[in-house]
């Protein structure tokens, strides 16, 4: 680890702790409050190492950054104290595996996709489907994903750069308003995700110049990148709205794919007898015809 990564490690492990103490209340925590004269809303330092049951120079130390030697159980505590959900307490153990890790870095995923998986891909011919990394790349799709992602796919963000970045796409092309109607849910989803994959994937140069880029050319990024949110995203629906079949509700599942680390495939599988599963027919059609025609 370089002095400009243990650096950045710090500043991720002190921002990520001081931005969560900062949103609990006392009353939250259960703690009393004595007189009006409190400077901060969230909880003072001495009040976390009170709920974690450790001493308050041990908690400093952990909030200025040094995770290297804490336990498990020190990690639980911490994150009971913080009341962390599940994504959270995972960002932390990342945290502390990347400040205890040998100077050794581990390899990033290549992104590169089995045939076998590329052709389970292209089986699934009624649901819309791709691969994506941690990045939120897409991969690869199949013709019905590709369909339905149309104005990700045709923006001119990609024409001469590649691969289809759905974040890119969200922060710098003005039309991702139209395709995502829940735009600011979208927003806060996609850089939640991004930064736990900072906790995955610490030494990942392409991420790191993806979270660069958007934070020099977007302020709405930015802004979102200062709240340390982190989350998990495995099943939901998401509200799109296609230029061609209009607005959909898509239930959605995201499967880790096991054999290729960091690589994920995301299907949406409406019901037979939705409104959204009648836009998929019509849209498959619709490709269907236009492929022949061409």
């Amino acid at each position: 680890m370089t002095d400009s990564d243990r650096h950045a490690q710090v500043d991720r492990v002190r921002e990520f702790l001081s931005t969560r103490r900062a949103r609990i209340t006392p009353q939250q925590a259960g703690l009393p409050v004595f007189g009006g004269n409190r400077r901060v809303t969230g909880l003072r330092r001495e009040e976390v190492a009170l709920l974690a049951g450790m001493s308050v120079d041990y908690y400093i130390r952990l909030e200025r950054g040094n995770l290297r030697g804490a336990s498990d159980s020190v990690l639980d505590s911490l994150s009971q104290a913080l009341q962390f959900d599940d994504a959270e307490r995972a960002y932390l153990y990342d945290l502390a595996r990347t400040a205890t890790a040998s100077q050794r870095q581990p390899a990033v995923a290549t992104g590169r996709i089995r045939p076998a998986v590329l052709r389970m891909l292209d089986a699934m011919t009624d649901l819309p489907a791709y691969i994506r990394n941690g990045r939120l790349d897409i991969l690869a799709a199949n013709a019905l994903g590709q369909a339905l992602y149309a104005p990700v796919y045709d923006s001119p963000l990609f024409s001469q750069r590649g691969p289809v970045n759905t974040a890119r796409f969200l922060f710098l092309d003005p039309g991702s308003a139209d395709f995502w109607p829940a735009w600011d849910k979208a927003a806060n989803d996609s850089v939640a995700l991004l930064r736990t994959e900072t906790g995955r994937s610490p030494h990942d140069k392409g991420l790191t110049d993806l979270i660069g880029e958007l934070s020099a050319k977007s302020d709405e990024f930015a802004r979102r990148w200062a709240r340390h949110d982190v989350r998990f995203h495995h099943s939901g629906v998401k509200r799109l709205h296609h230029p061609l079949v209009g607005d959909l509700a898509m239930p959605y599942e995201a499967l880790d794919l096991p054999a290729d680390p960091g690589l994920r495939i995301t299907v949406y599988s409406p019901e037979s007898d939705s409104p959204e599963r009648q836009a998929l027919d019509l849209l498959s059609s619709w490709t269907g015809s236009t492929a022949c025609e061409r």
